[in-house]
């Protein structure tokens, strides 16, 4: 029996980059198609971060190729571009053909159909084998096969459903129309399938992540700063999303205007756009061999995500209740307004000091317990005079913070 021949690496190279040629060339003729700019303001910034998060996972993937043709991260980042391509396209499409001229082309309710599907193998493939194979492209081990088995069902199981689920297309350019796949037979058994694996979806997310975490607790050099960039790009993403999803009832809460704020659709193209973030994670953990201080960068984000969830918390509270307070003089809002940014621009120098010490404390408790040695140090040398005495000490200092393999100290007389 012959063996099939394998491609050589400058073929993978080729199709890769082809791939993603002919990727960018359909985004492009999505974005061209009319109807696709019909959209206020706030929801066409919205459509500007979807091309982007599709541009650049299948550039990602084609910078990986290029150094390392057989890498599966590379194919499946351009997989992933694929997926949101086909929504991009069945969206201007079914736009077109169901809204801007209807009729005018052939199978728009069923590319309708297929684009309110499409969300499954997109956000399943990046939530699930994206993170399980990460970095090397390969399970942690194999009692891990069972967990990519229950991803794959999950994600061609809750695909298909939905395609042949009948009823109104809410996911679609069209809501009022009805899926001309639908399988009206079948209805309730879809019904239950779609709970059973909506239900799995995040089980297999979880799975993953968990997977994840113990291939860091194993992993040390290279791959534990790879998986450093990864899990700091995702704790990016899913605290945007946590602050878009709670931001709107706050909003309703605290406002009395009817209307929704023109930032939050903003902020909400803002939370699609940081989905971006993770191809190119991982594009720089993978390609760059000297990876940049990732430490540093988790740790400004810790610093600055709790420091404007606080001064949030501070404004929105403050706000509130300034109104209670002077709701009885005045029914104008503008002075509590007022008070509360004054509020806020007094606390960020002290807040983020003290945020800055206690990630300091609990992440970096190395860089912590140094500062602290050298704060002790410089209030002990303003009542110190004895030069030798002070050598002494600046020499147990430097050996405490720095840790060198040796020191001396020379005093020019």
């Amino acid at each position: 029996m012959t063996r099939m021949p394998t491609l050589s690496d400058r073929a993978l190279r080729r199709y890769a980059w082809l791939v993603s040629a002919l990727l960018l060339a359909s985004v492009a003729v999505a974005v061209s198609l009319p109807g696709g700019d019909q959209q206020p303001d706030s929801e066409g910034l919205g459509e500007l971060g979807f091309v982007v998060l599709i541009v650049v996972f299948p550039v990602t993937g084609a910078l990986i190729l290029r150094r390392q043709p057989r890498n599966r991260i590379g194919w499946l980042l351009q997989l992933i571009g694929l997926v949101w391509l086909v929504g991009a396209f069945t969206d201007s499409y079914a736009t077109y053909g169901l809204l801007v001229e209807p009729g005018s082309l052939p199978g728009a309710d069923i590319a309708a159909a297929i684009n309110g599907t499409i969300w499954a193998p997109g956000l399943g493939l990046t939530g699930t084998f994206l993170i399980l194979l990460y970095p090397d492209g390969r399970l942690p081990n194999p009692r891990w096969r069972p967990v990519a088995w229950l991803a794959a069902a999950t994600i061609c199981g809750l695909t298909v459903t939905l395609l042949l689920t009948p009823g109104l297309m809410d996911v679609s350019p069209d809501p009022t129309g009805t899926n001309p796949l639908g399988w009206e037979s079948a209805r309730k058994g879809l019904a239950l399938a779609i709970g059973l694996f909506l239900a799995l979806l995040p089980v297999s997310i979880l799975a993953c992540a968990v997977a994840l975490i113990v291939r860091f607790r194993r992993s040390a050099g290279v791959e534990r700063l790879q998986l450093k960039w990864l899990a700091a790009a995702a704790a990016v993403v899913a605290s945007t999303f946590l602050v878009a999803f709670i931001m709107p009832p706050l909003v309703g809460a605290f406002t009395s205007s009817t209307g929704r704020p023109a930032w939050l659709g903003i902020f909400d193209a803002l939370s699609l756009l940081s989905f971006a973030l993770l191809p190119a994670a991982i594009g720089v953990a993978i390609l760059k061999h000297r990876l940049y201080d990732i430490d540093v960068v988790i740790k400004s984000t810790l610093v600055y995500a709790l420091l404007t969830a606080t001064l949030v918390g501070v404004y929105l509270g403050s706000v509130l209740l300034l109104q209670l307070l002077l709701s009885p003089l005045t029914q104008q809002s503008d002075l509590a307004v007022a008070g509360s940014t004054l509020a806020v621009a007094g606390l960020v120098g002290p807040a983020r000091r003290r945020i800055q010490r206690a990630v300091d404390r609990r992440f970096y408790r190395s860089r912590y317990d140094a500062s602290q040695t050298i704060e002790a140090f410089a209030v002990q040398l303003r009542h110190e005079l004895d030069v030798d005495a002070v050598g002494v000490q600046l020499q147990a200092v430097v050996n405490a913070t720095m840790q060198p393999t040796g020191s001396t100290l020379w005093l020019r007389s």
